[in-house]
């Protein structure tokens, strides 16, 4: 599939306008739609460029309207899955670029529509980013039969704070959305402080936050025989976030009779996506390849 094609079928959306006003139920979506969702974009794209211009990878601080960029498939080789991607930053920004963007190709080629999420910083509301995730997967079940893909096959993926999200709302009971699976890169998984990113805690829970508060969003402690499969991975090197996150999710999914994958490398440190730099990132991609395949 050539890059033509896929600039062809990116779209920008507005996640908090009604679906029937941004999603027109057909392939042809016209020039007023996309510049619909690009009007509600165009923060994001300001700080991109901001960014960009600084010689450094888009890191976006905050947007006043959620939005998600979708990558399409060529229907000839259309898998029938579809993700929804978190990228992480703490809760304090979100690495656009190499958590979220630069997947595209990678799923893309296989047949898999990806759904880059913008989502807005939580600032001590968890509800507010878990309603910005909600809206996605509501938005991606909507246009399903359109854009070439099952309702019912659509997962999450995060990496890093994005993790924590994904996995948060793969097992949290006020999560609407019902994630066919979950791919996690190097995620905070618990809020307990002896473990956690410290950041990634105090941005998310409110400022009066209880030891029970933390307990809540800890997906560790929410995982149930409803939770769905999962694919984590983490480095033993990690000084950002600890390893220990990894192995207490895989556990608690193990004791639940969750479908899980862990794989631990020894070395690759934190934050390093989709980029070339991760040494063992061609073993780790035919390992994802091979498990999707599997569901």
């Amino acid at each position: 599939m050539g890059a033509i094609y896929r600039a062809k079928l990116t779209h920008f959306y507005a996640l908090s306008k009604p679906i029937t006003e941004i999603f027109p139920h057909s392939r042809n979506f016209t020039k007023n739609a996309y510049l619909y969702g690009m009007k509600y974009f165009a923060t994001v794209l300001l700080a991109l460029a901001a960014v960009s211009a600084a010689g450094a990878a888009p890191r976006v601080a905050e947007v006043s309207e959620p939005a998600m960029r979708v990558y399409l498939p060529d229907p000839e080789i259309a898998s029938g899955k579809a993700v929804v991607c978190c990228p992480g930053g703490g809760y304090a920004m979100k690495a656009m670029a190499h958590e979220g963007y630069d997947w595209a190709e990678y799923f893309t080629d296989r047949g898999i529509a990806l759904a880059v999420v913008d989502y807005r910083l939580p600032d001590h509301s968890p509800a507010r980013v878990m309603g910005d995730i909600d809206r996605a997967f509501e938005v991606m079940a909507d246009s399903a039969a359109v854009w070439g893909f099952s309702p019912d096959s659509i997962g999450i993926m995060g990496s890093s704070a994005g993790g924590h999200l994904a996995a948060t709302m793969s097992t949290h009971p006020e999560a609407r959305c019902h994630p066919a699976f979950q791919l996690l890169f190097y995620p905070v998984i618990s809020l307990d402080s002896a473990i956690t990113h410290a950041g990634t805690r105090h941005n998310l829970l409110p400022t009066d936050a209880t030891d029970a508060d933390a307990r809540r969003f800890s997906a560790d402690l929410n995982v149930s025989a409803s939770t769905p499969p999962a694919f984590v991975v983490h480095c033993g090197d990690d000084d950002i976030v600890p390893v220990e996150n990894a192995l207490r999710y895989y556990s608690a999914l193990q004791r639940a009779g969750v479908n899980a994958t862990m794989l631990i490398y020894p070395r690759g440190g934190h934050g390093w996506g989709y980029s070339g730099n991760f040494e063992r990132r061609a073993l780790l991609l035919d390992e994802i390849d091979t498990w999707l395949k599997g569901l």
